[in-house]
Order: structure tokens, then sequence, then C-alpha cells
């Protein structure tokens, strides 16, 4: 049996390629101050306005040389020093040093900076241990980290916590960056209460925004929180067109499973063309996605785990594509050795939650908990997704088995 005849089921890849077809990176750019651009994408190339380093400079605490000066004798005067900021100016008389700090420029002439440790202080002048003196020894050239235009960040690229400084030290202020999208989220269901509240007969507090929102926000969104919306047609509705008329995509918990009691697929089907698939994927089987009149739509399980895992695995790769972040690169797998067995049927590709960790060089996995997709214990204590293949069967302890850590998203 091949990976797309399970009972209709789409293969995981099959659909994320459905929805990248049918998303086109948003091209509103606007110009931000750099200390409010961070998880923005950048519209264009960042190229250095100046070299860097400005000047040759110093890369430690030592002294400044000429080394033809040390092929006579070890020992020289201190002519002078040099600090950050404070370079040294005059004349150098031949054979003598200069006392200099790091990142101090190099006086005219140096080829060399000693560390001061391979030295000391004696009535002569500054006595050099070494012999071998290295031309350019702790010398960082101009220019050594970027050049004057020189591309420091391509177009595409989301601005990070490790850019940021990046920038500053390049002395640029603004940048030119994509306009985040805006995501519209809100949960369906009678049986769903606000936390803080009390539970009445049958209900469950809703768990699902609280997962959904800051993965979104680490995606680089701005989240529109819409709330619960009881299995209402009326509210449901309106709260549809209202979503879509604030945000590039509307995305759900509930309401997409068979059987369930709503009127979510009637409602999306009056408002735009929804497909509703059953993905090759466990957790998270039921999943929608389409168009509505004015944005997509994303509808993810009501499980919580499920709508977790759908996002991560489904949704992300297309909000990375509406963002224009070029550079979005899909979480790494890796090979890992599995601790203990995992029950799995052959027909889906199961993303069960597991710990990772190093252990004699080896890296292993571990389980994190209860794999239901209701239990979201194990979800929080995991560090990553043990991938288990589609036409996989159950895995044994000592087995090979792939793992994707956690990305930003996550974390």
């Amino acid at each position: 049996m091949g990976c797309c005849d399970t009972q209709g089921l789409l293969p995981i890849e099959d659909a994320i390629q459905t929805m990248l077809a049918d998303v086109s990176p948003l091209k509103i750019s606007q110009k931000l101050p750099l200390e409010t651009a961070l998880g923005h994408v950048l519209a264009e190339d960042v190229r250095s306005p100046i070299d860097v380093p400005p000047f040759d400079n110093s890369a430690m605490d030592g002294y400044a040389v000429r080394t033809q000066d040390l092929t006579t004798t070890d020992t020289l005067p201190l002519a002078g020093k040099a600090f950050a900021g404070q370079p040294f100016s005059g004349e150098w008389p031949e054979k003598t040093c200069i006392r200099i700090m790091t990142g101090a420029p190099v006086p005219t002439g140096c080829d060399a900076v000693i560390m001061q440790e391979k030295t000391e202080a004696t009535p002569e002048g500054i006595h050099f241990l070494t012999s071998q003196v290295k031309a350019q020894a702790n010398i960082r050239p101009q220019g050594d980290d970027f050049k004057q235009n020189e591309v420091v960040l391509p177009a595409g690229s989301r601005l990070t916590v490790r850019d940021l400084p990046l920038l500053a030290s390049l002395g640029i202020s603004q940048v030119l960056v994509l306009r985040k999208p805006k995501v519209a989220i809100f949960s369906t269901g009678d049986e769903l209460k606000p936390v803080g509240e009390k539970l009445d007969a049958g209900q469950i507090y809703d768990s699902n925004r609280y997962a959904i929102r800051p993965i979104l926000e680490n995606f680089g969104c701005d989240v529109i929180d819409l709330g619960i919306i009881p299995d209402n047609q009326t509210q449901l509705t309106e709260t549809f067109q209202q979503a879509q008329s604030l945000a590039d995509v509307v995305i759900t918990s509930g309401g997409v499973s068979v059987g369930e009691a709503d009127y979510t697929k009637t409602i999306l089907e009056s408002l735009g063309t929804i497909n509703f698939w059953k993905i090759a994927i466990k957790p998270g089987k039921p999943f929608a996605f389409g168009k509505l009149n004015h944005s997509l739509f994303c509808g993810l399980p009501g499980n919580p785990v499920s709508a977790v895992v759908t996002l991560y695995v489904l949704v992300q790769p297309m909000l990375a594509k509406l963002a224009g972040h070029t550079q979005w690169q899909a979480p790494a797998q890796i090979q890992a050795t599995s601790k203990v067995s995992f029950k799995k049927s052959p027909g889906r590709t199961d993303y069960q939650r597991g710990v990772f960790s190093v252990e004699n060089g080896q890296i292993v996995v571990d389980n994190a908990g209860n794999q239901s997709s209701g239990a979201f214990r194990a979800m929080s204590t995991a560090n990553c997704f043990i991938v288990l293949e589609q036409q996989r069967g159950s895995v044994e302890a000592g087995e090979t088995v792939t793992i994707e850590p956690f990305n930003p998203a996550l974390y």
C-alpha cells in the first residue's frame, strides 16, 4: 500500500504544497526604527554603510610593535599608550613600543600586537618573552567583519534578537520591513468556558487560544483574539464576517470534525471556498483550509495537542510564505535512538511528544508522557516531536527514530 492509498487521507506534504500554491506574500512595506523592528521580515537587502571595523585595531590588550624592531633586541622602551576611543598620536620613535588596549586603533607602522601575558616590564622597557612574532598578529584589519556595501542581511530575513545589535553596530537606525500578517483567531463550541470562571456540567476550559496566540506571535504575526464563539449560526456568521474584515488569515479551533454539532462548515461554504481535509497526520486528522471572501482560512481540530501540531506542521510554512519570510526553513530533523517503545499503526505520520538528550555522546529520546491528543502535559514537558513515518508501525526501544527539536515557535 502506497502512502497516498490510506483510505483517502491526504499526505502532509501534499496538503502543505496545496496551501502554499494558494498563498501570495504580502507586499506592504514600512520603515521602522530599529527598536520596534524585532520579528518583522526585511523588505530589502540591508547593506553595510561602513567598513566594520572602520580601522585596523587591536584584538587584545598588549603592546603594538614593528616586528623589524625585534630582530635585534627583545626589549623596547615604551613610547606611549593607545586606548579605545583615545588613539596614540604623535611621533613613534624607532625601536620603541606602544601600550595598546583591545579595540584601540593600531598606530601607523604597527604590524603586530603582542599580548601582555607574553611580556614583562623592566627598567629598560618592555621585555618580550616570545621570539616568534607573526606579522599582523592580534590585529583586526579594517573591514574584517563587513565591507562597505556588503549585504549584511538579505531581504526575506526575519529580524531576531541577534540581528538588532548587529545592525546597531553598523549605525543603522531604520529598516524597511514588510507588514506582519494579521491573524484573527477564535474558538468555537458550547462546551468551552473562559479560564478563571467556574465550569458547569459538561464544560471544559478553552486552552487552545493560549497555545495558538503565542505560537502565531512567535511566527511574527499580529494576532486579533475574538474569544470563544458558541454554536450559534447567527453569532458564528457575524464573527467570521468580522474576522475576515480585520485580518489576512482567520484561524479557528474546533468545528471541522465529521459529526460535530455546529454550523461552521455551512457558514464557511457560504463565505468562500473551503477544503475540508482528512490529513494523514496524528494527532490532528481533521483540518480545513481555503479562502473566505477577504482572507485565508485555516480550521484546526478542537483537541488541544491536535491544534498545536497542525498549526506547527501545516500552517507554519503557509504563514512564512504570506509574511515574505523567504529565509524560513522547516524544523530540522535529526536521528536519535529511542529509549522506550512507542505504539503506532501504519497509515498516518505520527508526531509523538518526546524529550531528547545526549548520553555518552549519542542522541537519545524518551517518551514525554501521555500521547493522547487531549492531554497537554506531555506537550508542556517535551522538547521535540518524534516523527514516526506514515507507513511505520510500532517502535521498540533501541530503534533509530527521527526527531524534530522544537523551533522558536514553541518557545
